[in-house]
């Protein structure tokens, strides 16, 4: 609990990157150690005045109500030390410190999409955004965005309606919900995925931090799939960061005449995959998949299943036969989430292992 009680304290630290802290504990031997470090130390492990001053200010109010938070079914609290952070955010420019997730944690660990776009899309971009993301859920990929107007809540309702679930990063503490409209979508995606924030509880939403949490949005996910952008579009700002952190980038094209694509012909015109169909994204992410589960954050090596057989996976396919069967049926024989299923599911599925049609997988190969 005092350990949790020091995150908290540094999660209200908001001008402190990882980076420095990480090379400030270092050099010492406890996070309770450097927080009770007096102000020389602190200045000589190059803390700014401000920073030392956040320090020595942090209300024991905000702490003990955090606490509180994170004693309910379903909060987490996970600093960068965590096991269970997430490894791809490790990698990125600045990770953040400390991660609030309301929700099931393992849908952290899922291979994700992201699908970011106007605020203000048409109703044939929302439609779109929407059965793009069924599509890529019923084919395991979770659906990662920022609970926003337009795109993002269709992408997050999209991704509701199939089986891998969805992740909402928001930029405000997870004891609010803006826009406040989204209650009730937010409470769908803590039941069927995860609302994840670095900002410490009790954080308004400012504009300045829309477009700091979008390189959580990229950094979680193996790519970013831009639906309708204006030129000047915050979404750009989710594309530049996966372009920066080596993720592939998708844009769906449009009429040229409409100034709310224009984005996205320009990513285009920079290299990002042109897409048609949901089925280009996941024939794109094929080998992106494969090489993404050897980071799994449990421990556990699923790159190739078949070639080094790993128990699940043979609990899986044997529960599967050579018949067809949904999900839900594989659940009840197996006993693993439905997150858990839809992830092996697409990696087989990759491999060859298996077909899946209207929601329904088959496994191949020779009957015994």
């Amino acid at each position: 609990m005092d350990d949790l009680k020091d995150w908290l304290t540094i999660s209200l630290m908001g001008g402190l990157s990882s980076d420095k802290l990480l090379s400030a504990l270092q050099a010492c031997s406890t996070l309770s150690q450097l927080i009770h470090a007096g102000e020389s130390s602190l200045k000589e492990l190059k803390f700014t005045a401000h920073q030392i001053s956040q320090l020595n200010s942090a209300e024991p109010e905000k702490i003990n109500a955090m606490l509180e938070w994170a004693q309910q079914d379903h909060h987490h609290v996970l600093p960068i030390t965590d096991e269970r952070y997430p490894a791809q955010l490790k990698n990125i420019s600045n990770p953040p410190k400390v991660l609030f997730v309301n929700g099931d944690i393992d849908y952290l660990y899922q291979p994700q999409l992201a699908m970011v776009g106007s605020r203000s899309p048409s109703a044939g971009g929302e439609k779109t955004a929407e059965a793009f993301a069924q599509h890529l859920s019923a084919n395991g990929l979770t659906i990662t965005s920022g609970l926003a107007r337009g795109i993002d809540a269709a992408s997050h309702r999209g991704a509701l309606k199939g089986i891998a679930g969805t992740i909402a990063v928001v930029a405000t503490g997870l004891d609010r919900v803006y826009p406040a409209e989204h209650r009730q979508l937010a409470h769908q995606i803590c039941e069927q995925g995860a609302l994840i924030s670095e900002q410490p509880l009790g954080t308004a939403p400012h504009a300045g931090l829309f477009p700091l949490r979008n390189r959580i949005i990229s950094g979680l996910s193996l790519g970013v799939l831009v639906v309708e952008a204006a030129i000047k579009s915050g979404t750009l700002i989710t594309a530049r960061h996966a372009i920066e952190q080596n993720k592939e980038v998708f844009a769906i094209p449009g009429s040229i005449h409409n100034p709310a694509i224009k984005g996205c012909h320009a990513l285009i015109k920079q290299g990002a995959k042109l897409v048609e169909t949901a089925d280009d994204v996941l024939e794109e992410l094929q080998i992106l998949v494969k090489d993404n589960t050897s980071g799994d954050t449990t421990g556990e090596n699923r790159a190739n299943p078949t070639k080094d057989p790993d128990p699940e996976y043979q609990k899986l396919l044997g529960c599967m036969g050579y018949d067809p069967i949904d999900i839900d049926s594989i659940s009840v024989c197996t006993g693993f989430s439905a997150a858990n299923i839809a992830s092996m599911l697409l990696i087989l599925e990759l491999q060859g292992d298996i077909v899946a049609s209207n929601g329904l997988y088959t496994r191949l190969g020779k009957r015994d």
